[in-house]
């Protein structure tokens, strides 16, 4: 049975190894880093079982490989359906209010922008907003009361009554 050596240990020793195969495998630098980063983290979540693997290395060289071939595999999929259907039409840039209220909304706290989020572009009620962050609805209609308010003040021309045509009492 091998020595039970830590994570760390073995990754400093073979991580310099692993990449290299990871991009002869791959044929990219940055795919190389994405397989090689998802191998480690398998083998860090089964370490307990992997330190007693007599050959841990050849374990995470399998593992890469067998990443990169089912990445291979997606993207050989991805390429027939594009070559059948062409390429996606271009999407149009977003309209300037929609830069505007996206930048607004950014300066909001998370609370009321996660409320405003949930109440107007999914259609969730104050009860189901509260169900899901957990807190009493009351918090939810001020969280929507003070975003509303801000995003009046961050988007001057933009009605009042615009912002308030939805609220629920």
């Amino acid at each position: 049975m091998r020595d039970a050596t830590s994570f760390d240990e073995f990754y400093r020793s073979t991580a310099r190894r692993m990449l290299r195969y990871g991009y002869a495998v791959a044929g990219d630098h940055t795919e190389a880093q994405d397989l090689v980063q998802e191998a480690y983290a398998r083998a860090w979540r089964q370490w307990a079982g992997l330190a007693a693997h007599p050959a841990p290395e050849a374990w995470l060289r399998l593992v890469v490989a067998r990443l990169a071939k089912d990445r291979w595999r997606r993207l050989h999929h991805w390429r027939v359906a594009l070559s059948r259907t062409g390429p996606p039409e271009p999407a149009p840039p977003p309209n300037e209010d929609a830069v505007l209220l996206a930048g607004a909304l950014r300066r909001l706290p998370d609370a009321q922008r996660q409320a405003l989020a949930l109440h107007y572009l999914l259609d969730m009620s104050v009860e189901d907003i509260a169900r899901e962050t957990q807190v009493p609805a009351g918090t939810v209609k001020s969280w929507l009361s003070r975003g509303r308010a801000r995003l009046a003040t961050l988007l001057p021309g933009l009605p009042a009554e615009g912002l308030a045509a939805n609220d629920v009492a």
